[in-house]
Parts: C-alpha cells; sequence; structure tokens
C-alpha cells in the first residue's frame, strides 16, 4: 500500500497506542524511522462500498416553526420514518447563518494550513478534549484513522480555563474574533439541536419539552476533521464503522463526498448539500427512546484525489444526569432495553476501556451491569 507521501508523511508515523501528539510529530522528524503502513489498514469486510446513495429525508424546519398542524405533524412523521430505520436526516431552513458557517469553515481550513510547530502547541493531552491530534495516535495503535481532527468543548455552566488558551495559541492575534464565530457556531448549533429534541418528543410520543429540557444544561463538543487525500483509499478509512456515544450528532460537510451510513446491510453515501445540515442520533438518545430509536451506523471514506473537511457538533447531557426513557416509552410490551447510568459512566467507558464501534451501547450496558455492586 503507498499512501501520498509529503506534507501527508506525518499520519504514517503514528504507531504508539499511548503516544500524544507532541510524540508523534518528534517521530516525524526521525528521517531513520521505516514507515509501518499497515497501522492505518482496515480489514476488507469493514472496508467495503456499495457505491449507492442514501435516501434519507431533507427536513423543511421552516415548515415546522411557521407552518400548520399538518406541516408539523407531516415533518414529525418524516423523522419517525428516518429514526426507525438508520437515525439519519437531513435539514434546510435551519436557522443557523449560512455565513456564520462559511467564516468557521475558513477557520478550520486556516488550521489545518498553519505550520505543524504552531499546530502541536495546542496537541490534545491524554484525557483532554481540547486540541489537535494526529489520527488519534494517541489511543489506539491499530486501525488508526486516515485524518487530522481538532476539538474544542462548550459548557453552559461558565468558562472553560482551556479556551482562551487554546484559541491565542493556534490563531495570534486573530483569536478573539475567530474564538468569537466558534462560540456563536457552538450557540447556533445548540439552539438547532434543541429543536430537534422538541421534534423527536413529538414523534415519539412524549412531551415535546421533555429532550429539550433535558439537554438545556448540557455541554456540547465541535470536532473539525480533516481528511487527506490517500493513494490507496481501498485500504483506510477516514473513520471506522461506529455509532456516536453521544445524544445528537449535527454535521456540515464540505461538497467532498465521504459519509457512508449502513443501511439495509450496504453502506451508503450521503450526499452532501450546500444549505443542509446533516443530524443523526447517537447511543445516548437511543437509550433515552428506550430502543425505540436506533443510533446511526456511519463511517468516513477517503479518497485519490482531494481533502475533506467536516464540522461535527456533538450535543451532550450534563455528566451527572440520569439516562433513563420517560415511562411512556417503557411497558410489558417494550420491557427496558438498557440500564440507568450517567454520561460520565459512559464517557469514562468510551475513553478508558472500550473503542466506539457498532456496539457500543450495548457492550457497555453489559460492562456497567457487571460493575454494579451486588
Amino acid at each position: 500500500m503507498q499512501f501520498q507521501q509529503a506534507i501527508y508523511l506525518k499520519s504514517q508515523l503514528l504507531f504508539s497506542s499511548q503516544m500524544d501528539s507532541n510524540d508523534a510529530f518528534n517521530i516525524l522528524l526521525n528521517p531513520n524511522l521505516s514507515q509501518n503502513l499497515q497501522k492505518f489498514t482496515w480489514p476488507k469486510e469493514e472496508n467495503t462500498s456499495s457505491n449507492q446513495e442514501l435516501n434519507e429525508p431533507i427536513i423543511d424546519l421552516e415548515g415546522f416553526h411557521g407552518g400548520s398542524a399538518a406541516e408539523t405533524a407531516g415533518t414529525t412523521d418524516l423523522i419517525r420514518a428516518a429514526c426507525l430505520g438508520h437515525g439519519l436526516f437531513q435539514v434546510i431552513n435551519h436557522g443557523v447563518d449560512l455565513d456564520l458557517i462559511k467564516s468557521v469553515n475558513d477557520h478550520v481550513n486556516l488550521f489545518f494550513n498553519l505550520p505543524k510547530e504552531t499546530q502541536m502547541r495546542v496537541h490534545r493531552l491524554p484525557g483532554k478534549i481540547w486540541g489537535y491530534s494526529f489520527a488519534h495516535a494517541d489511543r489506539f495503535s491499530l486501525k488508526l484513522p486516515w485524518k487530522e481532527i481538532f476539538s474544542c468543548i462548550f459548557r453552559e455552566d461558565g468558562h472553560d480555563s482551556e479556551e482562551t488558551l487554546f484559541f491565542e495559541t493556534a490563531f495570534g492575534q486573530e483569536f478573539e474574533k475567530i474564538r468569537l464565530d466558534f462560540q456563536n457556531y457552538g450557540h447556533a448549533m445548540k439552539k438547532l439541536s434543541l429543536t430537534i429534541m422538541e421534534i423527536l418528543g413529538m414523534s415519539l410520543g412524549v412531551d415535546k419539552q421533555h429532550y429539550k429540557d433535558f439537554f438545556e444544561d448540557g455541554s456540547s463538543i465541535l470536532r473539525f476533521n480533516f481528511y487527506p487525500p490517500c493513494q490507496e483509499p481501498d485500504q483506510t478509512l477516514g473513520t471506522g464503522p461506529h455509532c456516536d456515544p453521544t445524544a445528537l450528532t449535527i454535521l456540515y460537510q464540505d461538497q467532498v463526498r465521504g459519509l457512508e451510513v449502513l443501511d439495509d446491510g450496504l453502506w451508503k453515501s450521503v450526499r452532501p448539500r450546500p444549505d443542509a445540515l446533516v443530524v443523526s442520533l447517537g447511543d445516548t438518545f437511543s437509550a433515552l427512546a428506550n430502543g425505540v430509536y436506533k443510533s446511526c451506523p456511519h463511517r468516513a471514506v477517503v479518497n485519490k484525489s482531494m481533502g475533506r473537511i467536516s464540522m461535527v457538533y456533538f450535543l451532550l447531557p450534563a455528566e451527572e444526569k440520569v439516562i433513563k426513557p420517560p415511562k411512556n416509552l417503557v411497558s410489558s410490551e417494550r420491557l427496558r432495553q438498557y440500564p440507568d447510568f450517567k454520561w460520565s459512566d459512559f464517557h469514562n467507558f468510551t475513553q478508558n476501556h472500550y473503542r466506539v464501534d457498532l456496539a457500543t451501547l450495548q457492550n457497555f450496558s453489559k460492562w456497567f451491569i457487571s460493575h454494579q455492586p451486588t
């Protein structure tokens, strides 16, 4: 396997399961290190493609906000059908300023084109969310994803002390405006996510305020991915098959295809739409819905000729909130599917005990039950 070299050579050098990004960059500077591309190889059964396109609904939220009762019912029916199946839909007229999206996308492009020594000054430390990393090589040693990442977290309970340091270190004199754009983007996404929570509640026959109120005081993670071109895209993946452990994911993808969803046993691509945002359900919401709605199984593929950027918003509950479904989703016909747990328990499991995949929630439930006092 011969991956594209030059500026992407760094991604081939990240092999230690306990190596942070700074260690990885130091290894890059070693001219005598042999390449070990097997670390980026994924099994064929996880990297087959159907060359089919997903037929997900496009939801016009303008109809939900200002439409008739019939339009509102139509919106909830479309979302219910998607969430009973593959768990993904796209939204238009979503209320997030398209100029703001473009501005943040420009900042993200700027970051991924900064000198490597500048990026490394904000490398992610073990156990932290803030920062930049190569291919998750600080956590894993095999089946590394073909991408670079930087992440930010925004909390509703106050200012994050890491925030100013991150933006000032990464962006220099322009950091105040850039930080404000990221904050405004995070707030706009939070507002949109709470609207979607209202619709999800209605579609499940739950009071529309139920899930909105549950997440009102939650946190948000912004994650930005750069998927470089790859000379052997059939051998690797930008992101492996998994379901997000979080509650809700809102994605802006540029016009380069890459996102795929597992539907009816086939990996199907999600067409990028310039005016739309992609919404998918995660494991935490599936638990809150008592398994009526499934989390969305997805992955990202890479290609030979073009890099791709995605901007991902994850909605999280407050760490100590108990994840359990409302009473009307539990019955003698549909018993509890998952135990009560806190987001902090689930997050700890995915950060310290388990690499997320298509069965994270199911395996967490078994692990969590086995670790309860008897």
